[in-house]
């Protein structure tokens, strides 16, 4: 890493390290950091709150909210987890979550069960555990478990020096090398008495610094990003911000990959904030709106769903089949046999009747083990929207 780069950082500085093979590391200031909040950052903070109270308004009032949680999980799993350059999509993950087929037919999905389950049980944990080393490190735990990276000790902060730049690259090339061991955890404990504090900053703005911060420091040999990504997540939940996970941030960052990592190293090495607090508050806008929309066009498809699934001869199982695939589109009549304790013809009944009605698609073209996908559904959820953010 070259210090020169960062020289006119006022965000941090550069330490030398000791030993016969010496190199520079950054080390990140103290949260907060002096910010001049003019008026187009103000505005713009005051239409993120706004739409990301819509959003929130909108998971208080859906009369099922766990319906489209699931949905909103996953697909923040396959975001976070693309812009670390894991292939499997959501099509992928529904199918091995209805297959259940070990190991996963597309080895890297295990990557995205282990997102999907590390943020459900992070949830769960806010009840009772703040944000601290102490939950971090069991997501992380979670994340890291039987996937790519498991050497990386899961669970465990580093004791070692990591750092990151092309493929190939060593310590003295690396375009960014985050703070050596003592003062990596010197940092970390800033970060946790930040979150902790009663800080005067308003909340998307502490959840901007947070995810920069926590980036900056990189606590783990790997899986800093997602977790970092996670973090954003659970904050705004702990802060009241967001009544449900519906906000898929991830898919803002992917869209804009090389923008967000630019932005994250100009904090670094310019001490460029407004440039990183613009970028995540248009993030909080958009994603905020396509949330909404994608909930608008869920609940709209569920009410032609039900038209079809009302009159005498509508067999016993499809209304709860219709519950199930608006929180899971692919299904296998057997899984489904197990989870609901039920028969096999009394579900086979169910999806003939939505497959006849071209709601439902058998995918695997077998006789045994089959797979039925919900294309409409599974259409809406995997929508994306890309535009120009005006950088």
């Amino acid at each position: 890493m070259n210090p020169e780069n960062f020289r006119n950082s006022s965000a941090g500085r550069c330490l030398r390290s000791t030993g016969s093979h010496p190199y520079w590391a950054y080390v990140p200031n103290p949260l907060p950091p002096k910010i001049e909040l003019d008026w187009e950052l103000a505005n713009l903070l005051s239409e993120a709150n706004i739409k990301l109270g819509e959003l929130s308004g909108a998971g208080h009032l859906l009369p099922n909210p766990h319906l489209l949680i699931g949905p909103f999980i996953r697909r923040e799993a396959v975001m976070s987890s693309r812009i670390e350059n894991t292939q499997s999509g959501l099509d992928e993950l529904f199918l091995f979550e209805a297959d259940k087929m070990e190991p996963p037919r597309i080895p890297d999905v295990r990557e995205l069960v282990n997102y999907v389950n590390a943020m459900e049980y992070g949830i769960k944990r806010l009840h009772d555990l703040p944000i601290s080393s102490r939950l971090i490190c069991e997501i992380h735990g979670i994340l890291m478990k039987g996937v790519r990276g498991e050497h990386a000790t899961p669970g465990l902060m580093r004791t070692t020096q990591n750092w990151i730049g092309a493929p190939g690259c060593t310590l003295m090339d690396a375009t960014y090398v985050p703070p050596m061991v003592p003062e990596m955890q010197v940092c970390f404990s800033d970060l946790e008495k930040y979150i902790h504090s009663n800080a005067k900053e308003p909340p998307l703005i502490q959840c901007a610094l947070v995810h920069y911060q926590f980036e900056a420091i990189h606590p783990f040999i790997d899986g800093n990003g997602r977790i970092g990504r996670l973090l954003i997540i659970f904050m705004l939940m702990e802060r009241k911000l967001l009544s449900q996970p519906l906000l898929y941030l991830s898919d803002f960052f992917e869209n804009y990959r090389d923008t967000y990592y630019k932005i994250l190293l100009n904090v670094s090495q310019q001490g460029d904030w407004k440039a990183w607090l613009t970028f995540f508050l248009r993030g909080i806008c958009q994603q905020s709106e396509d949330a909404l929309l994608t909930i608008q066009k869920l609940l709209a498809l569920k009410d032609e769903y039900r038209e079809i699934a009302t009159g005498p001869r509508v067999p016993r199982a499809v209304n709860l089949l219709i519950e199930h695939l608006f929180s899971s589109p692919v299904v296998s009549i057997s899984e489904l046999v197990k989870v609901w304790k039920s028969t096999f013809p009394t579900v086979q009944r169910g999806v003939d009747y939505l497959v006849e009605r071209e709601k439902l698609r058998e995918i695997t073209g077998q006789q045994r083990n089959r797979l039925y996908v919900a294309d409409e559904i599974l259409n809406v959820i995997m929508t994306e929207r890309a535009k120009s953010i005006g950088q």
